[in-house]
């Protein structure tokens, strides 16, 4: 195995919160002032080649492999991509209903949140998280959407069946609001 790679590999896994020279050390079985000399060399390899976006940055005693400088505009481009933001509430409401429905219509969606949710469909689908998965055998043909590969990555689950299991009293509770703002509009 190469050494430097060694080094690389470990950064890479690390991410944000990047490695000590102790850590590093106790990880390969060499002593932190070897660990100090492959990541100069690993840092000399990364500055000498142009065709390399990445350097070695150390910060609060840990070394962390990051992009350069130069690259700073188009990775904070993707940093602000809707692809990385965090799923607002209402997002996360519809994504469930569909996680827990699939296949459903935008109509059955709307009628359990009570709004409509063009916007948030289209979110959903931008991010690739649902899907159309089929349409429904009725007038109009309704779009059914299903939930998609990427949403069972997002939430780290190997299939559906590892989906929490809904209990009646949360259903009831579901229920028990519908009603108690229901009423409230008819008052």
């Amino acid at each position: 195995m190469n050494e430097l790679a060694i080094y690389e590999s470990l950064l890479f896994v690390a991410g944000d919160d990047g490695l000590s020279l102790k850590e590093m050390a106790k990880l390969t079985n060499a002593t932190t002032d070897h660990v100090l000399v492959s990541l100069d060399k690993l840092l000399n390899e990364y500055n000498s080649r142009n065709s390399s976006a990445l350097t070695i940055i150390e910060t609060a005693n840990k070394y962390k492999l990051v992009t350069k400088e130069m690259y700073s505009t188009i990775v904070s481009g993707y940093a602000q991509s809707p692809l990385m933001q965090k799923l607002s509430k209402a997002l996360l409401e519809t994504l469930a209903i569909i996680a827990y429905k699939q296949p459903v219509t935008r109509m059955e969606i709307e009628e359990i949140r009570g709004v409509q949710l063009a916007t948030a469909l289209q979110k959903l689908k931008l991010r690739d998280l649902i899907k159309e998965v089929g349409r429904l055998e009725a007038p109009g043909r309704p779009v059914l959407y299903g939930t998609t590969d990427y949403f069972l990555d997002y939430f780290g689950l190997n299939g559906l069946s590892e989906l929490p299991e809904l209990s009646i009293e949360d259903e009831v509770e579901e229920t028990s609001l519908f009603f108690e703002n229901f009423q409230q509009t008819l008052d």
